[in-house]
């Protein structure tokens, strides 16, 4: 039997990258997932992948900092499967700019992707999770469930370039410790994963000029090729790390094997810890 067989599972920005790799992981050990996307074609690329595999998935498109988005994401999975058991807070993107040049919207936008939109899902998932954490306690049954939020090594040890984005990941280590002493009582496992360099569209070594547009914000993407290779030289283990490797990271503290492991961050960046 499949570790997470009848799970339920919501993974924000599912239709790329990491985020992508999660959800088909997660599906693959049996849960039924909920898999979001800014745009609607990857999100439902991905639900018709697992599908293919004999597994269940919706999906639910749109920003993670649109004003309902919260509330109806979840709604979205309780209505379709029935629960709520594992979140992961994926979604993010990176707008950088040195101190001296970033704007107050710079600063706001990724404030709000990385930190608000988590703590508005978790909190639109906090109704159902108590009603159900409180029923199963009279009833004298221990059920965990997983929130995993995603973080950076930006986070933890801060980049020239990414106040903003620093910032932001700073504070999902404060608000994952924060909700693993609230609901330690709930049987709710807190933790996060702090991502080193992984091998993504954003990361993607070129020297040529790229940009996505993000809620109509031209957005930098991709790294010049001598700053790749530098930065790959700093790695203990010599190379980027793929997605199916973050996506592996995630998993861990989605596993049953981590039902007493709360309030932790854990470093995917193969060896490179700041």
């Amino acid at each position: 039997m499949s570790k997470l067989q009848g799970k339920v599972a919501y993974v924000t920005g599912s239709g790329r990258g990491i985020g992508r790799e999660v959800a088909l992981k997660l599906a693959r050990e049996g849960a039924k997932v909920v898999v979001n996307d800014l745009d609607a074609e990857p999100a439902e690329e991905v639900v018709s992948a697992i599908k293919a595999n004999g597994g269940e998935a919706i999906a639910v498109p749109g920003s993670v900092t649109e004003a309902s988005f919260a509330e109806n994401f979840i709604n979205a999975g309780i209505d379709a499967f029935g629960g709520v058991d594992i979140i992961v807070n994926n979604a993010g993107y990176t707008w950088d700019a040195l101190v001296h040049k970033m704007s107050d919207e710079q600063f706001d936008a990724m404030i709000d992707v990385h930190l608000k939109a988590p703590f508005q899902i978790i909190r639109a998932a906090s109704g159902f999770i108590r009603a159900q954490a409180d029923k199963e306690a009279a009833e004298g049954r221990e059920v965990f469930r997983k929130i995993v939020n995603i973080s950076s090594i930006a986070g933890t040890g801060g980049n020239a370039g990414q106040i903003n984005y620093s910032s932001a990941k700073s504070g999902v280590l404060g608000m994952t410790k924060t909700m693993a002493k609230e609901w330690g009582r709930l049987k709710v496992n807190v933790n996060c994963v702090a991502f080193g360099f992984i091998q993504t569209r954003l990361t993607e070594a070129t020297n040529e000029k790229k940009t996505i547009v993000v809620e109509g914000n031209e957005v930098g993407i991709g790294i010049p090729e001598k700053l790749v290779a530098g930065m790959e030289m700093m790695i203990p283990l010599g190379r980027a790390g793929t997605p199916q490797e973050a996506a592996d990271g995630v998993y861990l503290f989605c596993a049953p094997e981590s039902n007493y492991i709360s309030g932790q961050t854990l470093i995917v960046g193969g060896g490179l810890t700041i």
